[in-house]
């Protein structure tokens, strides 16, 4: 199976396939996809006649094949895209005739978002043979950051290694919502800028002081007093930083410094692959680790399990979020 970009290059090249079946559970991919053959596939001029745009809870999968079986007009072939078809996740095995012998002047697209077929069973088994399967799979959220540094160098485009962790960390995994974002910030800024954690605050409005990120580094640097600034701010604005969130995020930071205390080797190198970081980060989880010995690390993760419950009202006493923060870094730092 093809990834995103040798399909894309393929159709560039001519090789186009009868039959692309688009499916997992990260629909930015599907979306860019099915917008790139709907774009390119056809002329503006057959675009008119032949080329098609269905959805799955407006049609049948009968439906569908009828339609895929037209012959273009006066065109070397006819596209049809068929949005949202996970709707019809209850016959789309009645496609396996089709795949198995698709007409070869029909780009039939199907669009399968968040559901995947079975690959053990005929339907799968003739994609793969007669078109293109392609799965989309969600990114983890340590994969996020990369993916952004090589969207916008695709499009001529930097972004600083503490600025995309900060867009990780406030959109998340939502890669469609990130992508707006990048979008807004590329109308902005000239071809060949670097995007800054100071051009994200300006424009879309996420501090580059107080965050999570920075909170992590405070922290892992025990600088009491710029932990405490964070940490202030939030209880002031718990609904741009809910704890839930930063109770995660430094879980994951203390989980992470639990295995860079299990390395035998402490090659730069061997800690980001198993800390799963961009090389950049390696010296805070150095200086960490000075900071924070395994034992004390445990003790950490034990506290956060706690500051966990407390926020669910187990055991709180009615502590605000803000309070169970300040308890919680209290704890960490002394």
């Amino acid at each position: 199976m093809a990834d995103i970009s040798q399909i894309i290059t393929e159709i560039k090249n001519n090789k186009v396939k009868p039959l692309y079946f688009l499916m997992g559970e990260e629909p930015f991919f599907i979306d860019q996809l099915a917008n790139y053959m709907e774009d390119n596939l056809l002329s503006e001029d057959d675009k008119g006649f032949n080329q098609m745009v269905l959805y799955g809870r407006d049609v049948t999968i009968d439906e569908i094949i009828s339609n895929a079986k037209r012959y273009p007009m006066m065109a070397e072939r006819q596209v049809v895209i068929v949005k949202e078809a996970q709707d019809l996740s209850r016959t789309i095995d009645k496609l396996e005739a089709y795949a198995a012998n698709p007409t070869p002047t029909t780009v039939l697209v199907f669009c399968y978002k968040y559901k995947t077929i079975d690959k053990r069973k005929a339907l799968a088994k003739n994609i793969i043979k007669n078109g293109e399967l392609f799965v989309s799979e969600k990114l983890y959220e340590n994969k996020v950051a990369e993916w952004i540094r090589r969207e916008l160098s695709h499009k001529k485009y930097h972004i600083d290694p503490k600025a995309s962790n900060i867009l990780v960390e406030f959109l998340g995994t939502d890669l469609g919502k990130i992508n707006k974002e990048i979008e807004k910030l590329m109308i902005i800024l000239p071809v060949g800028s670097t995007i800054t954690p100071e051009v994200i605050e300006k424009n879309i409005g996420i501090s580059k002081d107080y965050n999570n990120f920075e909170l992590k580094k405070a922290i892992g640097e025990r600088n009491v007093f710029k932990a405490n600034q964070i940490i202030i701010h939030f209880a002031q604005n718990t609904k741009a930083n809910p704890l839930v969130m930063t109770i995660g995020i430094l879980n994951g930071f203390f989980t992470q410094l639990l295995l860079y205390h299990g390395l035998t080797d402490k090659n730069p190198q061997i800690i980001a692959k198993v800390l799963r970081i961009n090389p950049y980060f390696v010296p805070e989880f150095q200086i960490a680790a000075r900071n924070f010995p395994m034992k004390k690390v445990s003790e950490c993760i034990a506290l956060l399990r706690d500051a966990d419950l407390k926020s669910k009202g187990v055991g709180a006493n009615s502590l605000s979020e803000g309070d169970i923060l300040k308890e919680l870094v209290f704890k960490i730092l002394n």
